[in-house]
């Protein structure tokens, strides 16, 4: 009887230089493997993408990032890991050892399974009641508790950050930060499939947002990057995604982006209300920003705007109430227009222009009922 791949894989042995370890075709038929251990559906979406009998396609099933450093540098043109994500200690480790054994345009293909479909695995595997106070405490210790500073320690003491609580969003966050770009998911069974193509280098980000205060890069006067606090209203890692949420969603009225799938249930109250914006009173008093001004951007934002218009905002300190709620414009060609108009006024009369904008945006908020988005 053929071994599964879990027991192919749990050899430490290393090899000659010219043979890498945990290769699958040395063990017999890698399809036939997958077929037995995975199913015929899993085994179709990896035949799509890969050559699954290729010398150069690595098949493993590890959670261990010995492994991935095992491998040969740029020797295989894709790897195809079949333990979920969720069962990694440190995912970012381990997707940045993928990236460095991967040439350019090499391919990783991985799974995970996500908050929701975990949801649902556990409301369906016991009774209504039970199901949703059973839901609740995994809720709390494995979704709130990595989050805190102080039950940190005691959840990954407990759990070696086994069986975790993953959003896609933190899972494509995880990848795009570790320099891969998603070409492809799928939904097979209860997990999510990704396949995702290296496009540059890991980021290595030391302090990726993560907790209930998010520290995030903005551009500020004179182009200079300063970090902005703000109340989570995203899940994890969702500001590395930024690219990949315009290209397939766009913006909608108001300069948002369109089907926003980062943004939490929580954290759409929270916008509509600006509890999230609360932190940056910080920055106020830290003279990051002014009261009246311009919103700072991130990377992704400033670079649909015009160069015109770039020049103009780094010329001038960002605010904490921005003029948008003033006229309220709707497409990002009448917000660029709204700013513009703002900072030309501000260049020449900076007092009464923000004492009039105020006004109008108190006006507008307090009277009119405008509300964020």
């Amino acid at each position: 009887m053929r071994k599964p791949i879990s027991a192919l894989l749990s050899s430490r042995q290393r090899e000659s230089e010219s043979t890498p370890i945990f290769d699958l075709h040395k063990f017999g038929n890698t399809s036939e493997t997958i077929l037995q251990d995975h199913g015929r559906n899993v085994f179709d979406y990896l035949s799509n993408h890969v050559d699954l009998n290729s010398e150069k396609n690595m098949v493993m099933m590890t959670r261990d990032v010995f492994n991935i450093h095992s491998l040969s540098d740029n020797y295989f043109r894709s790897i195809v890991n079949l333990t979920k994500v969720n069962d990694i200690q440190r995912i970012n480790k381990f997707f940045e050892a993928v990236n460095l054994k991967l040439p350019a345009g090499g391919i990783f293909i991985g799974s995970v399974e996500t908050k929701g479909a975990r949801k649902r695995r556990i409301l369906n595997k016991y009774p209504p009641v039970i199901g949703e106070i059973y839901y609740s405490f995994d809720f709390l210790f494995k979704r709130i508790f990595p989050k805190l500073p102080v039950t940190k320690k005691i959840y990954f003491f407990i759990t070696a950050g086994r069986n975790r609580v993953l959003s896609k969003t933190e899972t494509l966050g995880r990848l795009y930060s570790c320099g891969f770009r998603l070409l492809h998911e799928k939904k097979i069974g209860n997990q999510m499939y990704f396949v995702a193509e290296k496009k540059c280098e890991p980021f290595f980000d030391e302090e990726p947002s993560y907790g209930l205060i998010c520290k995030l890069k903005r551009y500020g006067k004179h182009g200079k990057l300063i970090t902005v606090y703000k109340f989570r209203t995203m899940h994890p890692y969702s500001e590395y995604l930024q690219e990949y949420v315009f290209s397939k969603n766009n913006l909608q009225e108001g300069g948002k982006f369109k089907n926003d799938f980062r943004v939490s249930n929580w954290g759409k109250l929270m916008r509509k209300y600006w509890i999230d914006e609360l932190p940056m009173l910080w920055n106020l008093l830290k003279g990051d920003l002014k009261l009246i001004g311009v919103r700072p951007l991130s990377n992704q934002y400033f670079n649909l705007y015009t160069d015109e218009l770039k020049d103009l905002r780094k010329d001038h300190k960002p605010g904490l109430i921005p003029p948008f709620y003033a006229d309220m414009p709707k497409s990002l060609e009448e917000i660029m227009e709204s700013e513009a108009k703002y900072l030309h006024s501000y260049s020449k009369s900076p007092f009464l222009t923000d004492t009039r904008y105020f006004f109008k945006i108190m006006k507008r908020i307090f009277i009119d009922r405008a509300r964020s988005k």
